[in-house]
């Protein structure tokens, strides 16, 4: 089991009113699946992936990731846990306009204190792993929006983590680009990276292997395609 979540909660303090933005949530992930977290906004999907993704901690409950409770753990713990464990892809791509794609790429290996010739030729078969090979020197403003998105999956990938967290990944994207993103995701599921996608469209939650609907900060059903 990569994933395992046992009455998650998670509580807000907005002045004299407590806001429960998770209540109660449990949730199993094997290795090797490909999951989609579908929910309306304000259903609790933002905060169920800032939790899996080690970005939060929980108010209340387990959350247990590759064998190792990361409930309990201080701020130094869960930015290795992030770093080492977790490949990150936002629908804002978040990447240094001034970097070239390959040194966007780079980043998570830096923190690693990899050596520079590994950290070059790791990004460079990321970026070539997402059809990207030949725009390795290009800056973001030189590429189109799908290849930034490209570019920031690469990225996800260096370090080959356990998992691959996509918030929104087509957010910011046409139709057609949008689906040949999500053709790249079910490549690299089938090549055995395990895939949680966020999302709020539900032809891009079709593409998973099994959805799960949140609403009001509970699992409200689970769906397998």
């Amino acid at each position: 089991m990569l994933i395992k979540t046992t009455n998650l909660w998670k509580t807000y303090d907005m002045g004299s009113e407590q806001i429960h933005a998770l209540r109660g949530v449990d949730l199993q992930v094997e290795t090797g699946e490909y999951l989609a977290i579908m929910g309306s906004s304000g259903s609790g999907k933002s905060t169920l992936m800032n939790l899996i993704g080690c970005l939060d901690t929980p108010t209340q409950g387990e959350y247990i990731l590759n064998g190792r409770p990361v409930s309990g753990m201080n701020d130094d713990e869960l930015a290795h846990i992030r770093n080492k464990e977790i490949g990150f892809v936002f629908q804002t791509f978040n990447l240094l306009p001034r970097a070239t794609a390959l040194h966007n790429v780079e980043l998570p290996l830096i923190y690693n204190s990899s050596r520079t010739a590994d950290r070059t030729e790791q990004a460079r078969r990321a970026l070539e792993a997402v059809d990207l090979g030949e725009r390795v020197n290009h800056k973001p403003n030189e590429l189109s929006g799908g290849q930034r998105q490209r570019v920031a999956i690469a990225r996800a990938l260096v370090n080959e983590p356990s998992i691959i967290l996509a918030d929104e990944p087509t957010g910011n994207l046409d139709s057609k680009t949008s689906m040949e993103i999500m053709g790249i995701f079910d490549r690299l599921h089938k090549q055995g990276n395990t895939i949680i996608v966020v999302t709020h469209e539900q032809d891009i939650a079709d593409l998973a292997r099994r959805v799960i609907y949140l609403r009001d900060g509970a699992v409200e059903r689970e769906v397998r395609n």
